[in-house]
């Protein structure tokens, strides 16, 4: 029931922001179909480790980034399930998609929005502090804490011991920030009408004309 509950109150959150408004920018919808194609096939992949454990990045910190906390929330919910219909092949166990929504998309999600906001308010609006900042750093302290959330909440299977969980955690964080900052450089550089959360205006510096000097 705590899964469910997370989901609830996390898709409740979101609703009120209209999450489908960015898909109107015209940009994003192409990242985004591929988004949603190509998650539920890396979703899918931890049911081939017998561990229990989640062992590869989920990329919800990079779809918030992306496509904004709404939409990249929502979006979460038919990736979950369709990783578990790969996965099984069948219509999966409800419980396992919560669980696996909840854990693996719509917490790390959120930690990562609110661990990104509190750089940009409290760090200078530069292009560097975007990309190692909030897309680097909050995102491997949003996997870390995420871990740690579950384990509280008793989601850690009893093969394991606590170091391990939160070694493994630790992990898969570093894997997490390494992928959504090179992809976030790599997109800010090249198409940063595709990351809805960047704008030139406010993280490049100005630089001064010659009637300032």
């Amino acid at each position: 029931m705590l899964d469910w509950a997370l989901c609830a109150v996390i898709l409740a959150a979101a609703l009120p922001f209209r999450p489908w408004l960015p898909l109107r920018h015209g940009p994003l919808v192409h990242p985004w179909l591929g988004a949603m194609v190509l998650l539920p096939l890396l979703w899918c992949t931890d049911r081939l480790l017998p561990s229990g454990m989640t062992m590869h990045v989920s990329s919800a910190c990079l779809m918030t980034l992306m496509f904004g906390w709404p939409l990249a929330m929502w979006s979460l919910v038919p990736v979950a399930f369709l990783a578990g219909w790969f996965g099984h092949g069948q219509l999966p166990p409800l419980g396992e998609v919560a669980s696996h929504l909840a854990w693996l998309g719509l917490v790390p999600g959120t930690l990562g929005l609110l661990i990104g906001l509190a750089v940009r308010r409290l760090l200078p609006n530069h292009i560097f502090v975007f990309i190692l900042g909030r897309a680097f750093m909050a995102s491997i302290a949003a996997v870390v804490l995420t871990g740690a959330l579950a384990w509280l909440a008793g989601r850690k299977p009893e093969v394991f011991s606590t170091l391990e969980w939160m070694l493994g955690y630790t992990l898969v964080a570093w894997g997490e920030g390494f992928s959504t900052g090179m992809l976030i450089a790599i997109f800010v550089a090249f198409k940063p009408e595709w990351v809805l959360t960047y704008s030139d205006e406010r993280y490049l510096p100005r630089r001064p004309n010659r009637q300032d000097a």
